[in-house]
């Protein structure tokens, strides 16, 4: 029994460690991408204690369309996100479907929360809209956004200033903070 535990925190902890990253345009440059991540997600609900989770996902944008497959720390699925401008789609592992107009508003009637999805691929990036603030690192890159209530903190593991983020925090104080690290960058076309 020792040894089968031996080898499952090996496991855990060689998952743990950086994954390179694929060469990629600068920042600036990328619009369509795909990215491996794992989350660590806190929320509050009104009237409940905070509540956490975490797991893996699996983020494709292209164009204005984006697909997000979310599974549990051990690579099981649990949901998978379609949003496009026409309609937004929620598949869970149990086979229920919902869909929307509105990708913000579909996370919402489904989990209690109210997500910036329409915004993440921009934020991702460190693309504000058009109210928001960014307030650079020392390498001119984005190291914090601040828009609608939300900030984006951005952490890099590349010193070079075309880099793109490793680690976000993505919070609404008292109410929802998401951690990324993620694994891998790749550009799609």
């Amino acid at each position: 029994m020792s040894r089968l535990f031996l080898a499952l925190a090996f496991g855990l902890l060689a998952a743990c460690a950086s994954v390179p990253r694929a060469a990629l345009a600068p920042r600036d440059d990328v619009r369509n991408f795909s990215l491996d991540a794992r989350f660590a997600l806190r929320a509050t609900l009104p009237g409940q204690s905070a509540q956490s989770s975490g797991g893996r996902l699996t983020w494709t944008h292209q164009h204005d369309s984006d697909r997000i497959l979310v599974a549990n720390p051990l690579g099981y699925g649990v949901a998978e996100i379609d949003a496009s401008p026409t309609i937004s789609r929620l598949r869970t592992a149990d086979g229920k479907e919902r869909e929307s107009g509105d990708p913000d508003a579909l996370i919402e009637d489904v989990t209690g929360l109210r997500l910036p999805v329409a915004r993440l691929p921009g934020w991702l990036l460190g693309r504000a809209g058009s109210n928001a603030r960014i307030a650079a690192d020392a390498l001119g890159r984005p190291g914090q956004l601040r828009e609608a209530g939300w900030q984006v903190d951005y952490f890099y593991d590349d010193e070079r200033p075309t880099a793109l983020p490793a680690r976000l925090t993505i919070s609404r104080p008292g109410e929802l903070e998401l951690k990324l690290r993620i694994e891998e960058w790749r550009e799609t076309p």
